[in-house]
């Protein structure tokens, strides 16, 4: 049996937590920007931050595991 736990969990990560797409923290003109679709090298760097804390969260920490 194949883990499928990890590509699966940091394809959605990734998909959700693209700086502009819902949400973009922080925003050109004020702290929180909503659907966008713009980006900055601070919110590219934040939301990479953010990306990587939940997959250790979710990979290290709670060992969610997804067999197929």
């Amino acid at each position: 049996m194949n883990d499928w736990a990890s590509p699966l969990i940091a394809s959605a990560l990734f998909a959700f937590l693209q700086p502009g797409l819902l949400i973009q923290v922080p925003g050109k003109n004020q702290p929180v920007g909503f659907m966008n679709m713009k980006t900055s090298g601070a919110s590219i760097f934040f939301h990479a931050v953010i990306y990587g804390l939940l997959l250790m969260l979710f990979l290290v920490f709670l060992n969610i595991h997804i067999y197929a």
